[in-house]
């Protein structure tokens, strides 16, 4: 038997409460986030209650409310909001192991796979980073709404039933390759959304809806840091596909569509760090659109190359 059905129903329906929990955190981290605008506004708009002219005794003006009970339930949106995405991993990382038993092979063997694993990753490191750094996370509304959005694409538009993969990916290559750069990608998803929240703080007269936000330092150095994390991990992948291609189709470097896309990627992620530990790029933002442009590349070479251009690795397509 190639592939077993209950087991890969099962991962179907955890994928599928994946996305339902994903959602709910969506809304409470939106919720978090619409409070913690109402209370800063509620303070900047505080004034105190106006003093008798023509008294001689002074009235003492009244206490502003206290926004402590806003700050209260922003604060307890925000831990359920965290709470759901951590159920949401567990549920997901079930629903790819199962996927892997189902088929008795490595889960990562077409695009709604390789997908799936990229939202894992994203939310896993999102997951790390709010623990290390609680002042982030009114930003997590930011990040949900790209993942929400892929776990759906991934879930309609691109979910294949369990089968064993093509001849060409049966190897163990699959496992180190496609789950570097499936690491590598779910990563550079975070200093993505960063960098472009940081164009936005940077401003001059940022959006209402940015006020909230980190401030542009804190997302600049959250770029910085994870891209020094997932660029090694995104040039190992790339190194280990070439090895891969040269087992496979006798040639290290063909200059197929999906390889020259993910070397501009890489180029652009070279520049990027390079321009940011140069002395005058620091909290610039020629260094966020760098680094903007990265991202847009990986999402590039994910769904229109792999979609809609024919070449070599037209085998991981719809």
């Amino acid at each position: 038997m190639l592939v077993d059905p209950t087991t890969a129903m099962w991962s179907d329906r955890l994928f599928q409460a994946t996305l339902v929990v994903l959602l709910l955190a969506l809304v409470f981290a939106s919720l978090e986030y619409a409070a913690r605008r109402v209370a800063r506004a509620a303070v900047l708009h505080e004034e105190p209650a106006p003093v008798g002219a023509g008294s001689t005794a002074v009235t003492a003006p009244e206490e502003p409310p206290s926004d402590d009970g806003r700050r209260s339930r922003a604060d307890r949106y925000g831990r359920i909001g965290i709470s759901l995405m951590v159920l949401a991993a567990l549920t997901h990382l079930g629903s790819i192991v199962l996927r892997g038993f189902a088929a008795y092979r490595w889960p990562l063997g077409n695009m709604y796979e390789f997908t799936s694993a990229l939202c894992l990753m994203a939310v896993g490191a999102w997951l790390v980073l709010v623990r290390r750094h609680p002042g982030l996370r009114p930003a997590g509304v930011f990040v949900l709404t790209p993942v929400v959005l892929l776990m759906f694409v991934t879930g309609t538009v691109l979910y294949l039933d369990a089968a064993p993969v093509v001849p060409a990916l049966q190897s163990y290559w699959i496992i180190i390759h496609v789950t570097t750069i499936t690491l590598a990608s779910g990563l550079l998803l975070v200093p993505g959304v960063a960098s472009l929240l940081f164009l936005v703080k940077r401003n001059g007269k940022p959006a209402s809806w940015a006020a909230k936000l980190p401030s542009a330092e804190s997302l600049d150095r959250l770029a910085y840091r994870v891209t020094v994390l997932a660029f090694p991990l995104y040039t190992f992948g790339i190194i280990t596909g070439a090895v891969w291609a040269e087992a496979a189709w006798g040639r290290f470097w063909g200059w197929d569509p999906k390889e020259t896309v993910a070397f501009v990627a890489w180029v652009l992620y070279a520049a990027y760090l390079h321009a940011r530990a140069t002395a005058g790029w620091k909290n610039s933002g020629a260094a966020a659109w760098i680094n903007t442009a990265g991202f847009a590349t990986i999402v590039f070479n994910l769904f229109f190359i792999n979609m809609v251009v024919a070449g070599l690795h037209s085998y991981a397509g719809v």
